[in-house]
């Protein structure tokens, strides 16, 4: 009684097995088309394990990218792609994390009860007070463009529609109130 050994693979493994393999075999679209695949499984690969480092993420996914292409002669095509995908990311992800843990061995934690914190809470409303008043100056067509857009966040289109204006005109304010500011700063000077 002899056994067949069966190897089921997934659709992602066989999109990308299938694009690696004609990548390899010159076809250059087919390789183009294997690395933005591929972009977007590290991607997901990557923030499962790093979500507290998202910055990190589009870095490393360059990183293994890189590694791969480099590599890609070590790649035996009766293994699954998605093994050895996986094996150069997490060893990608281990270099990161001993950089990160010795810049962090570096650092001496702070204490919260320094000065330093006290004071930048009154700073902080000091400038939060001199910013409210600097946009006051300016006339409401440019100062409400700057509040909802660069202070609260809010898009262009989003301000257009709470303020009546145009998206055109919130541009325009946020511009010409952004370019009076700068000269009032300057004359300061």
């Amino acid at each position: 009684m002899t056994r067949r050994s069966v190897v089921v693979r997934s659709e992602a493994e066989q999109v990308l097995h299938d694009l690696f393999m004609r990548g390899l075999n010159g076809d250059t679209a087919a390789y183009r088309a294997f690395l933005q695949k591929l972009s977007t499984y590290l991607r997901a690969f990557l923030r499962k394990r790093l979500f507290g480092w998202p910055d990190e993420v589009e870095d490393l996914v360059q990183e293994c990218l890189l590694a791969m292409h480099n590599q890609r002669h070590t790649y035996q095509s009766d293994q699954p792609l998605t093994a050895w995908v996986h094996a150069i990311a997490r060893y990608k992800m281990i270099d990161l994390l001993r950089a990160k843990s010795i810049r962090e061995d570096l650092h001496d934690p702070l204490d919260d009860d320094l000065a330093v914190f006290a004071e930048s809470a009154t700073e902080a409303s000091d400038a939060r007070r001199d910013l409210v008043g600097l946009l006051e100056t300016l006339p409401e067509r440019q100062r409400l463009p700057i509040v909802h857009v660069k202070i609260e966040g809010l898009s262009v289109a989003e301000t257009a529609s709470l303020t009546g204006m145009s998206e055109s005109a919130v541009k325009i304010g946020i511009h010409r109130g952004l370019k009076a500011l700068a000269a009032r700063f300057r004359s300061t000077l």
